[in-house]
């Protein structure tokens, strides 16, 4: 393969890769009927509405007319990685394809903007309609790709035979889905996941590890991170020069993380209440171990809300000094805030129920299943991308952790599937009474901490405005940082990048637009701001420990477990 077009490549693949991963997959799936019902909406308005379809097709003739004259200006958007190749605009044949496409493509979309649908069915329509037109592009075809054909003929067909063969491959052992990474060059504890630690408990749920100190005096608060069910912990430890783990313990943080166990079929009861209290049971153990009377806490997406049902958990208990202050990243509470989000167009009562009933019948929602319905929310991202690389041009999936990390799917036992789900009707954390946990009743107003709360600009899995108003649940002195970038990059933030800043204010305004236009803004990586936090509330600073854990709870085994290997 040459060399330029394989770097390209490459590059073009992880530009997108931190910004689209399954950290927070939809939960609900968008069923076949739902497919039918929203084109057979979609043509009853055609018929009903042919003012709108004629008049679409009426400009796309007119387009294409341009087109074929050489007199049209239509061009691909520069931040369009598909028509990066310079031959979408040089060579005649491409450059009449890549605007015949997009000439089409605007009037189907505009054609299904215009109709007059019912909001849902209108949604539905545009997502579908998405999806139909992105995999018509004349860049996933290996005919219609300068870029493939470039490679077809300077390989002498190599590059089709190596496709050929990663086609079978992925048929076989990927679901059917292009490989996003090429996971021979990474092994857990290894070269990802690999900070020195411990696991110093352990119960059914979960393993909790606690990381070797690097300093000679650290804080003797402990920090736990609560992490999604979703995946698995070492998004917070990948790379050294990325890892969050690294960082608190060179800024002197005792960090604790909880690994979940990946459940099967047999622990298809576990729900909410079963993960609260063995998160109770960790945060005990690290109390025990540092001898302090209280943690400082961060869940990240679905850990976030596992964090806040523990916070109200505490609440109703009447034991809330067990945590001394909370941090929530890319996590959305308030489930009405995310109406206008793409995945909104999938809720409805009937996805909801089929949805529960599905993983009720199997025991678990497989991450698999989840990263295939995800895949299909960012075609571009996550299916045709690779598809150009790995078939069209016979490239190998790229070697990078976070795709590594990302491919590395967990389960969800059924009874957790259910109570996430019902909390998309019920909202019960904006409506006290809602849900139960332990037959304890959640009322978040009941919920005191300082709290900090970090969301991305470009998040598309949980919309920053949504996660403004998870900070303003917590309280209008709540902390709200709000980081260039997207879902998992807003967290892999690391100082050092020249391009990362940040926006930081109190959750104050009544709504996001305000505070932005209010929020001071700051250059570099919110981690500094993070960890000075971390260290006022904190406590004193002590002799590190030399030995993991005490004579109550024990070494088990050395970072990352054993529950992480667990397939």
């Amino acid at each position: 393969m040459p060399k330029k077009a394989n770097d390209r490549s490459t590059k073009e693949i992880l530009e997108g890769a931190a910004e689209n991963t399954t950290a927070l997959n939809p939960l609900v799936a968008l069923r076949s009927q739902d497919l039918f019902a929203a084109g057979a909406s979609v043509a009853r308005a055609m018929i009903g509405q042919p003012e709108t379809f004629t008049r679409q097709w009426m400009t796309l003739a007119s387009d294409l007319t341009n087109i074929m004259t050489g007199r049209s200006e239509i061009a691909a958007d520069p931040k369009d990685r598909r028509f990066a190749d310079p031959a979408w605009q040089t060579n005649r044949v491409s450059k009449s394809l890549m605007q015949s496409y997009f000439a089409w493509s605007k009037a189907v979309m505009n054609t299904v903007e215009e109709l007059d649908l019912p909001d849902r069915d209108a949604a539905r329509a545009r997502l579908i309609t998405s999806i139909y037109v992105d995999a018509m592009a004349p860049s996933n075809a290996l005919a219609t790709n300068p870029t493939a054909m470039k490679a077809l003929f300077e390989t002498g067909g190599k590059s089709v035979t190596n496709g050929v063969k990663n086609f079978i491959n992925d048929m076989v052992k990927n679901g059917g889905l292009p490989s996003s990474v090429d996971a021979s060059k990474f092994e857990v504890g290894k070269n990802v996941a690999n900070t020195p630690g411990n696991v110093v408990f352990q119960n059914d749920v979960l393993e909790l590890i606690h990381y070797t100190a690097t300093t000679d005096k650290v804080y003797e608060r402990p920090f736990v991170m609560v992490p999604p069910q979703i995946n698995k912990y070492y998004s917070v430890d990948l790379a050294p020069e990325k890892s969050m783990i690294r960082f608190l313990l060179e800024n002197g943080i005792q960090p604790y993380c909880i690994s979940w166990r990946n459940p099967t079929r047999e622990q298809r009861d576990w729900d909410l209440s079963t993960y609260i209290e063995a998160l109770d049971e960790a945060c005990d153990a690290a109390l025990d171990i540092t001898g302090t009377d209280s943690v400082n806490i961060m869940g990240s997406c679905s850990g976030g809300i596992t964090l806040a049902s523990y916070a109200g958990w505490l609440a109703a208990q009447k034991k809330s000094k067990k945590i001394n202050s909370v941090i929530l990243a890319v996590c959305v509470l308030d489930t009405m805030a995310t109406q206008d989000n793409e995945f909104s167009a999938l809720v409805t009562p009937e996805t909801v129920m089929a949805a529960k009933q599905a993983s009720a019948s199997r025991g678990v929602l497989d991450g698999q299943d989840l990263a295939k319905m995800f895949a299909w929310m960012r075609p571009n991202d996550l299916i045709w991308n690779y598809w150009v690389n790995n078939y069209l041009l016979g490239n190998s999936p790229p070697a990078f952790d976070v795709l590594f990390w990302n491919a590395d799917t967990t389960r969800l036992p059924a009874g957790l599937h259910a109570d996430f789900l019902d909390m998309i009707f019920t909202n019960p954390f904006l409506n006290p009474g809602k849900m139960s946990i332990g037959g304890h009743a959640i009322d978040m107003t009941k919920v005191k901490y300082p709290t900090y709360v970090i969301a991305g600009t470009t998040d598309h899995i949980t919309p920053w405005k949504a996660v403004y108003e998870t900070a303003r649940l917590f309280g209008t002195k709540t902390e709200f940082i709000l980081s260039n970038s997207g879902h998992l990059q807003s967290l892999l933030n690391p100082p050092g990048n020249p391009k990362s800043w940040y926006m930081k204010g109190k959750a104050s305004r009544k709504d996001a637009d305000t505070w932005a236009e209010k929020a001071t803004k700051h250059e570099g990586s919110w981690w500094l701001d993070w960890a000075d936090l971390l260290k006022k509330n904190s406590g004193k600073q002590v002799k590190a420990p030399t030995k993991p854990g005490n004579a109550s709870h024990p070494p088990l085994g050395p970072a990352p477990g054993t529950y992480i290997f667990e397939a």
